[in-house]
């Protein structure tokens, strides 16, 4: 109950502001509930702080940002495996998605003024996000915490305002729905046997449980971003984009995957490749056709996201395009600038799309991050 009122306050004071921001928009954009119409529209740098406060009240509350997250350790918690699932890989996609589809190309002016504050925001939710996932004796919590850090990265890349960091944070979106969705099914499995989501409860399941240690172990190294993996993409661009923003933040955002590897690797190693609990022994049984049929087509996403990330990104870019077309108009001479090649392309484009000798032969993209 706690947990419950603890969402509805957070998410009701945030959505009130998100719909007076709507309201204000429609009687300044012409009367027109019309997305596009509104993306259009022109207005003042005073009308468009505000309207930014009042979006990121409500889409920081959801993706959730610091210092916004606190009752998402509380939500998973409390919720069911599938209420987990649907709240790592929908839900908090909805605040990254609003910042995308309606801060961004509505209010560049304000959008730009703000990224001091956005980068600032997402690099202290990747590190403390990954600090307090090191203290979690409770699996869900650990991957809950996990999430703010991971969504860190996230908003970090759609603030960057080049073509690297929003397609990385947009590539991020749908690998940590991928990957966290997995974490939190293979947090349910072993809760339907023990009864408990304790690490000291569940340790050494490699010998009784060798599939499911198999599958813990994939989405662990997924979620860390080992190269091949979904993550390792995504991360790498929002990296990409960080890095011609500020070498320093990037310095800081690179902490975090750090981190993530201590956390991952350490629960990892207790839970997989630790000292079976005898009395935990006759519960565990290894996953069941049922649960191979959750689990599987996630682990194939993983990998081919992973190997072939190309088609993705090639959809999404000219999209990206406007994005930053509209904050930064090719007529003057920043948004000329934002559209020069620049030393990562190569780079990118060799880790990120299936034309290197690692991954076979492709769509290749040129310097400009065009596709040809």
């Amino acid at each position: 109950l706690y947990a419950a009122i603890k969402f509805l306050l957070y998410t009701l004071a945030g959505s009130v502001l998100l719909l007076v921001a709507i309201l204000v928009l429609y009687f300044q954009g012409g009367h027109t509930f019309d997305i596009v119409q509104l993306s259009q529209g022109t207005y003042s740098n005073s009308l468009q702080f505000w309207l930014f406060l009042a979006f990121f009240a409500a889409f920081a509350v959801k993706v959730p940002m610091f210092p916004f997250h606190t009752w998402l350790p509380d939500a998973h918690v409390e919720a069911p495996t599938a209420g987990s699932v649907i709240l790592a890989s929908v839900l908090l996609k909805m605040g990254t998605y609003g910042f995308l589809r309606f801060s961004l190309p509505m209010l560049p002016d304000a959008s730009q003024a703000f990224t001091p504050v956005m980068v600032a925001l997402s690099i202290v939710a990747i590190i403390y996000g990954a600090y307090m996932a090191l203290a979690q004796s409770d699996l869900k919590k650990l991957i809950a915490y996990s999430s703010v850090s991971h969504m860190g990265f996230v908003t970090l890349g759609l603030f960057m305002f080049n073509i690297q960091g929003i397609e990385g944070a947009v590539m991020q979106m749908v690998n940590h729905g991928i990957t966290t969705g997995g974490l939190f099914l293979c947090v349910g499995m072993i809760y339907e046997r023990t009864h408990s989501r304790q690490i000291a409860d569940n340790t050494g399941l490699t010998k009784p449980m060798p599939r499911y240690a198999t599958f813990l172990v994939i989405f662990s190294l997924s979620s860390l971003g080992l190269p091949g993996t979904n993550s390792f993409v995504g991360e790498f661009m929002v990296l990409a984009g960080a890095f011609l923003w500020s070498k320093i933040a990037t310095a800081f955002a690179l902490l975090g995957i750090i981190l993530a590897a201590a956390y991952l690797l350490w629960m990892v190693q207790r839970v997989a490749f630790g000292v079976p609990d005898p009395h935990m022994l006759p519960k565990l049984r290894d996953v069941n056709l049922r649960e191979m049929i959750t689990v599987v087509p996630l682990v194939v996403l993983i990998f081919l996201i992973g190997l072939f990330p190309n088609p993705i990104l090639t959809r999404m870019h000219p999209s990206v395009e406007k994005v930053i077309a509209r904050a930064f108009p090719p007529a003057t001479e920043h948004g000329s600038a934002m559209r020069q090649a620049d030393p990562f392309s190569p780079t990118v484009k060799r880790i990120t799309s299936p034309t290197g000798p690692a991954f076979g032969q492709g769509a290749q993209v040129s310097p400009e991050g065009q596709p040809q």
